[in-house]
């Protein structure tokens, strides 16, 4: 291992001596983007990017102890797995086709508000649900189905459910706000009810932005696309009569009520976590279908497996790839040229953590690197902390909605079957549009 070692050490003092690492990072970052653009296997990309920039950074390690700590991840591998193993069992006993069947009246005659509506619901669920992967997989688990079903692209269907995953920053129940509402001397609700009517303005400008842009891609609801699932499912099932049964219909809601009830804001039932009310979902479907319980098992674990292969594997890799821009110094030099900004600070406070959020798919780093660094100073740029704060980290969360490397993009990508570039293509206006709303719906 010494000469591996040595070789590390020797290409690290190449690149600083002569480029700028950061330059460097910045040059491999774009590349590797420009290639999952040109779609290349996104997880291949990913990795060997990261690992190149962890080798040129001079800790070729981090690259593999990253990878091996993110397989494990104590939050996302439950949440995301336990999910997929949920969409499974409910497509084996065809509770999701129930569901779907069941709205299909309401779907027909309100196609035009579908893909806002969709995106309007999770905003706000995301407020009781402060995760966004685990928003991103409770709600999506419903709704990108029911949006394909309708006839709405895979792709624009994961993205009005991603566009929603920034609610939660208005949500007592995010850490940004309580860091906030400390800096300013005052209570979390006080920093809430301030930034609640930016944030609100600010949605909607991102709802009718989506909307639009499905419409000129003409991937809204469309009659073809619904006669070609239709199709599909006809051929599947040998065209059998299908009857709705209204309490299979019901079933792949309950995780979701599980979730928003027993949430810390509405607190009606005991906390509940993600794994907990997929699982309870998928007994209850083993229990009103009397479907096989080996059948069900088996399909759960299936789910799982294809969860942890498929969308898991994007996470590792992006983890391995955000690894390695802090190894370049990429990461600290964008957080240190946005605290440098104190003299336009208001414009760092939204594009700053806005731009941070999208490389690296996390939209806390940087909202909390400003609001530590340049908030407390915020009186001497004609601001109060309260306004600064909410800037910054309201910019991260909303960044992080069209961030490819996210982990919600990761979950929507793998409930639609597309890939998390994809979605960002379509979130990027949108997102965008949002920031500066909020810039200036909160300084008016």
């Amino acid at each position: 291992m010494a000469w591996l070692n040595l070789s590390v050490l020797f290409w690290h003092h190449i690149f600083k001596e002569v480029f700028s690492l950061a330059l460097a990072g910045g040059i491999i970052v774009i590349i590797a983007f420009a290639a999952i653009i040109k779609k290349y296997e996104a997880r291949m990309v990913l990795f060997a990017a990261g690992l190149l920039m962890c080798f040129i950074g001079g800790v070729a390690g981090n690259a593999i102890t990253t990878f091996s700590k993110t397989m494990v991840h104590g939050t996302l591998v439950p949440v995301i797995c336990t999910v997929m193993g949920f969409s499974f069992v409910m497509k084996l006993t065809e509770c999701d086709r129930h569901l779907v069947e069941s709205i299909s009246g309401v779907i027909t005659k309100a196609r035009v508000i579908l893909i806002p509506l969709a995106t309007l619901l999770t905003w706000w669920i995301n407020i009781a649900i402060p995760s966004a992967a685990g928003c991103a997989a409770a709600v999506g688990s419903i709704l990108i189905p029911a949006l394909i079903a309708a006839g709405v692209h895979p792709a624009m269907a994961a993205a009005a459910v991603l566009a929603g995953t920034w609610g939660s920053a208005i949500s007592p129940g995010t850490s940004h706000n309580p860091f906030v509402a400390d800096l300013a001397g005052t209570d979390v609700m006080s920093v809430i009810m301030n930034e609640a009517p930016a944030a609100i303005i600010a949605s909607f400008v991102c709802i009718i932005a989506l909307t639009a842009i499905s419409v000129i891609r003409k991937e809204g609801p469309s009659d073809d696309r619904r006669q070609a699932y239709l199709a599909e499912l006809s051929e599947e099932e040998q065209n059998r009569t299908f009857k709705i049964n209204p309490i299979y219909a019901l079933i792949p809601l309950v995780p979701l009520v599980m979730l928003v009830l027993g949430s810390k804001q509405i607190a009606i039932l005991p906390l509940t976590d993600v794994p907990t009310a997929m699982i309870t979902g998928s007994i209850l479907a083993l229990i009103a279908t009397r479907t096989n319980p080996q059948e069900v098992t088996k399909k759960f674990f299936d789910g799982m497996g294809s969860a942890y292969g498929s969308v898991m594997g994007l996470i590792v890799a992006a983890g391995v790839f955000t690894a390695g821009m802090a190894a370049m110094g990429l990461t600290d030099a964008l957080i240190e040229t946005m605290k440098g900004s104190e003299s336009i600070a208001k414009f760092a406070g939204a594009f700053g953590p806005f731009l941070i959020a999208v490389i690296s798919g996390s939209g806390d780093a940087a909202a909390l690197a400003f609001n530590g660094a340049i908030t407390p100073q915020a009186e001497a740029f004609g601001m109060s902390i309260v306004d600064l704060g909410s800037l910054a980290q309201m910019a991260g969360a909303i960044g992080r909605s069209m961030s490819p490397v996210a982990g919600a993009a990761m979950v929507c990508a793998g409930l639609a079957n597309v890939s998390p570039m994809e979605i960002s293509k379509r979130n990027a206006i949108p997102m965008l549009l949002a920031t500066i709303t909020f810039m200036i719906a909160l300084f008016i």
